[in-house]
Parts: structure tokens; sequence; C-alpha cells
């Protein structure tokens, strides 16, 4: 089944368009991506495909009613046969085992006869054994709530599936049962995501800028290869365009030269020649002189202008890279020994039922892996002691660490980008070097009045990056807790280049296979389901 957009455009009331003119189709069986800067309107894209908005101007065509699940999950007070959409079903089903001869009940069933059993079927294969029908979802966590969206494709069998941000909240197994959903599914699907891994999957990538939507006709990878080769033929065209600025500029320069020598010879007087004449002859070079000069100073205006929209474009295309400086720290150095340590759930019951003996030395780059449930948070928390054990010790060196989390809460604060970046400014640094590294992370003047509460999550990655730079105090060990979830795919790989660079002790908690790999981890403590670790 296919979707069209004709000419789309959509604006929030007295707000300006969050995109004009947009169009594209997706034929039956196909599997796209919308990609994007924050705040491009990807996942407003998706809600008026999915109905729930209606565009300013324009049409969407659909064969069939999309199956829609939005990044933000609030359904709070219902239970899950309601989320899933068959509550009604469910109730007529009971209704009629229990004897009840109403032919609305029947109406309301229609031949969904076994809608219980498949039900139990689809939360079974994403691993909710354990939930029930009525169970009420404010009682799970984020990745279960997104497993019960995900288990309504199985019940509905959707001939269009929209998809905005679908493996946030995934573990890893979890994640691998996804993709392969994916690469068997028959249906249409459209994904809004930041997940490469599962970008990969998928065969179109369309990306929604504010020139509007640009089609490639291949995976996250094919479209990076293209964008590569239409960055470098951006830098080509700039080269060009300066050299030939250079050139008009010459011209014009000559040209000046040309005119001033024949004023100087017109001022003469010539025997013979009337000076009548040599005025006529004098005003008619002048005016030669003049038109020569407003040609050439159009040209080159034009060039500059030229050059200038080149450039902007270039600023936007430029990977931003933040570098951070070094830890301290020698190589190999024992900085974290645990003999035989636990801690507790809000002082109940121990989290792991095999007590931890793990050994930590600086420079080492450790994945902490594990299903949800399984205790990676309160790992990371009790190595650098922001968890105290509940048995057994644990022994650490001096070092300096700080703990991040996707929310980057250190620089999500009531106050303003301008003051926080001063706060961090432990070196004295003179007022100019702070608003000279406030620009190079992407944050001008126009935006150092902004509140830090209003920063996407991208932003306040770059932003607590920065502020680390202004501060120059690079902590030892860098705790990074599924860091990438909140990310568009530019500040992904600003995130990705510069954990790369870092040079201290890193330890992180992440879902995302690409981000895994990218950042040269060289060891896994896995927790598995039975509490057991796994080194």
């Amino acid at each position: 089944m296919s979707i069209i957009l004709s000419d789309i455009s959509y604006h929030y009331p007295n707000t300006n368009f969050v995109f004009e003119h947009i169009s594209l189709s997706v034929a039956a069986g196909e599997k796209v991506s919308v990609i994007g800067h924050n705040g491009a309107g990807k996942s407003t894209l998706l809600k008026l495909l999915a109905g729930f908005l209606i565009p300013s101007c324009g049409g969407i065509q659909s064969t069939s009613r999309p199956y829609y699940i939005p990044q933000q999950l609030d359904f709070q007070g219902q239970c899950i046969s309601e989320v899933l959409g068959v509550a009604e079903k469910i109730e007529a089903l009971h209704s009629i085992y229990n004897g009840s001869t109403d032919q609305r009940a029947y109406d309301k069933l229609a031949d969904d006869w076994d809608i219980e059993s498949r039900c139990r079927l689809a939360l079974n294969f994403w691993g909710l054994t354990n939930v029930d029908l009525q169970s009420r979802i404010d009682e799970l966590s984020g990745g279960e709530k997104t497993k019960i969206h995900l288990a309504g494709l199985l019940i509905h069998t959707p001939d269009i599936i929209l998809l905005d941000e679908p493996t946030n909240h995934l573990d890893e197994s979890s994640r691998e049962t996804f993709y392969d959903f994916i690469i068997n599914s028959k249906a249409t699907i459209i994904v809004v995501s930041h997940d490469i891994t599962l970008l990969n999957l998928l065969n179109t990538v369309y990306e929604l800028s504010e020139k509007g939507i640009k089609r490639y006709g291949g995976n996250y990878s094919f479209y990076e290869e293209q964008h590569e080769m239409e960055r470098q033929a951006l830098t080509r065209q700039i080269d060009s365009e300066e050299k030939m600025l250079h050139l008009a500029q010459l011209r014009a320069r000559k040209s000046r030269e040309r005119q001033d020598k024949k004023a100087t010879r017109g001022g003469k007087l010539v025997s013979g020649i009337p000076r009548i004449v040599l005025n006529g002859r004098q005003a008619k070079g002048e005016n030669t002189g003049a038109k020569l000069s407003e040609k050439h100073s159009e040209i080159i205006g034009k060039s500059k202008q030229k050059l200038y929209d080149l450039k902007q474009r270039q600023q936007k295309e430029h990977i931003l890279k933040i570098d951070i400086k070094d830890a301290q720290l020698h190589k190999n150095k024992i900085l974290i020994t645990t003999v035989d340590a636990n801690a507790a759930y809000k002082e109940y019951s121990p989290i792991w039922q095999q007590p931890l003996n793990i050994e930590i030395r600086s420079g080492e780059r450790i994945q902490i892996a594990g299903n949800n449930g399984t205790g990676k948070t309160s790992l990371a928390k009790l190595l650098i002691g922001e968890l105290l054990p509940t048995e057994g010790t644990i022994k650490r060196a001096d070092f300096s660490s700080i703990y991040l989390e996707q929310e980057y809460s250190q620089v999500n604060k009531d106050t303003t980008i301008l003051e926080l970046a001063h706060k961090y400014n432990e070196g004295n640094l003179p007022d100019h070097e702070v608003k000279l590294k406030l620009n190079r992370a992407l944050f001008p003047k126009s935006t150092w009045d902004r509140n830090c509460r209003t920063l996407s999550g991208g932003e306040r990655m770059r932003f607590y990056f920065c502020c680390l730079m202004i501060s120059n105090n690079i902590p030892d060990v860098m705790v990074l807790d599924e860091p990438t979830n909140d990310l568009d795919l530019s500040s992904l790989s600003i995130l990705t280049d510069t954990i790369k660079s870092y040079r201290g002790t890193l330890i992180v908690i992440s879902h995302d296979k690409y981000f895994i790999e990218e950042i040269g981890i060289t060891r896994v403590i896995k927790l598995n389901d039975r509490t057991e670790v796994n080194k």
C-alpha cells in the first residue's frame, strides 16, 4: 500500500511554517527513512501522514490507514488492551464466553475469535511474557511501553507503518528482534530515527531541511557517501568562485590603472589640437571609465554574494568537531577494584544475584551491556561512587569523573547559555575567549540569552562539551549512560567524534551498536538476565 504527499505545507498556529511545498511518494512495500536536523519537522511529517494533524495546504493520499507509533508514548491511565485498541473485542469475547447472547457483542467481535490468543502471542514475541492485557501502561518501563506498541504490529498486521524513534528505549536483544521484524515485513514502512543500524536496513532516505525534501535512492551509508561527494563538490565550487573573484578584482584594478593613465595624458595640452576637442575626448574617456568601473563593480558584487551564499551553505554542512584535552592519568593504572560488591534497589533485595568482582584500569574503554532491568546504570554509579555498596568493598584511586545521562542535566538549568558558560570558566578565561568557544560550538551571539532548558538534546550535548572546554577540566573517567537517545544524526556524529578523540577512561551504557563500534570499545562487562556478570 502506498502514500503520496502532494505540495504539503504546515505551520502551527501563530508560528512560521515548519516546512513548505513538500512532495514525496512511497510505493507499496517500500521501506524509507526520514532524516534531518532537530526542528526540521520529521515528527510533524509523520503526524500528518498518520492523520493526527491537518496540512495547511496540499494533499495526502493513502491506500489504507497507517499504524503509527509516536516517539512520546503518553497513554496514562489506560490498560494494555486499550493501548492496543482491542479492549472492546476482548470485553465482547469474555461476555460471549460467559453466556451473553447480546448481538452487539457479536458485532464488536466480528470474526476475531482468536483475538486474545493473538495478543498473547504478540506480547510473548516481544518478550512481554509477564504482562497481562489488563495491566496498566503506567506500570511499565520505557522499553516495555515501546514493545507494547510493537506488539500491535503483529496483532493488526497493518499495510502501512509509521515509526518515530522506535529503538530509543529498546535493549540489545529487543533491537535485534525489531531489526529482524523490519527485514521480514512486507508492509510499507516510514521511519524517523537516528539509529544508523536501523537506517541501513531501509532502502531509501528522504532528507528534510529548510530547503525542502530530497530523495536518496539507497540506505543511510549510501546517503553518507552521496552527502560527502556533495560536500566535496561544494568545497571545489567555493575554491573556483574565490579564484574567479580574485581574477575579477585583478581585472578591475588593471582597468582603473589604464583609465588613470589615459586621464593623465588627457590633461596635457597637445600641439595643434584645440582645447575644446581635448576636453571632449577627456569627458568621453571619463564616461567610458565610469561605465567600465560600474561593470567591474557589478561583476565583483555578484561574485562576492555568490561566494557568501556558498560559504553559508558550507557552514550548515560543516561537521563540528569538539576537541577536548586528554586526561592526565597514565595508562594501565588501577582505578577501581570491586570485591564481592553488591547494591540494593530502594534498600530491598540485592540487585545482582552474584556479587561483583571487577577491576578497571585507566585508559580502558568499557561498555556495560545487558537487557533492561539487569542493573547497568546501578553498576556505573557504583563504580564511580554515586551509589554505595550494601555488601563487599570498592577501592578507588584518586581520579576525577563525570556521569552523563541522556538528559545532560549538568546544563539543563534555568539560566542563560552565556551565564552558565561563565560559571564553567574556572580558569578565568577572558570574556572574549569564552564567547569564541561558544561560537566554535555553534552558539553564536544570537543564542547567548536563550534559557538552557529550551535546548534540544543535541544542543545540550554540544553545550556541555563546550563548557568542558571552557573549564579546561577534563575528567579522568567519563561515564555515558544512553548518551545517543535524544540526538539527531548530526549531533550523533559530533558526539561520536568527540568521544573517539577522548583519551581518558570511558564507561558507556548504550544499545546503539553503531556508536559502540565507532568509539573503540576495548572491553565489555555484560550483565545477563540471571544477574551474573560476564567480562
